[in-house]
């Protein structure tokens, strides 16, 4: 069981979850502009992202690790990291911020 579904960290995320509703209009995975109007279950209704993936060690509650992001993208992406190709150091971790967003949701 996720903390941030029914735990410890509950509270907490659903407090940043407003904080980041009442602050951010664009979706961080996508970059287009998020319709409020929207409600589950649509596609393109509000969600929260979890920059670092729960299941790869992000924290489940840190507005930090939170974003605002469609429905549609943030299940695309699921639990996916991405890398940066680097010559001096190999590869290099860089969250999901810069994964390619091949599939126009908003033109369906």
């Amino acid at each position: 069981m996720r903390p941030d579904h029914n735990g410890t960290q509950r509270a907490q995320f659903e407090s940043n979850k407003k904080k980041i509703y009442a602050t951010q209009e664009i979706c961080g995975i996508c970059g287009k502009p998020v319709d409020f109007g929207f409600k589950f279950p649509h596609p393109l209704s509000p969600c929260i992202d979890h920059i670092i993936p729960v299941s790869k060690g992000g924290h489940p509650s840190d507005i930090a690790n939170m974003q605002l992001a469609h429905m549609c993208c943030n299940r695309q992406k699921s639990d996916k990291l991405t890398e940066k190709k680097s010559f001096e150091t190999g590869n290099e971790l860089v969250s999901n911020r810069l994964l390619p967003h091949t599939f126009d949701w908003k033109n369906i």
